[in-house]
């Protein structure tokens, strides 16, 4: 079952895309669905962009939701780890 549950915000990175160009991302959008590529009946996918430049410059993940949930672990423990001046 879908949830259509869809969480967009505004981000400040860089992505490196399909042809081996950085370009900034200005966008993310995280959802639970159907994966395109994954081997899951469904994924947290999170859709990096910057709309501004097209559909080209787009960079997207899709992970079961284990994983999604080691990421969010796993970014948490990197960000717990910096001086605190640093990560402002």
């Amino acid at each position: 079952m879908c949830t259509y549950t869809t969480v967009k915000d505004a981000v400040d990175g860089s992505a490196k895309g399909p042809n081996g160009s950085w370009f900034h991302v200005s966008d993310v959008t995280v959802y639970f669905d159907h994966p395109v590529h994954a081997m899951a009946e469904h994924t947290l996918n999170i859709d990096f962009a910057d709309p501004s430049k097209g559909p080209s410059a787009r960079v997207a993940l899709e992970l079961t939701a284990a994983s999604a949930r080691q990421l969010v672990a796993a970014i948490q423990e990197a960000l717990a780890a910096v001086p605190a001046e640093l990560a402002a």
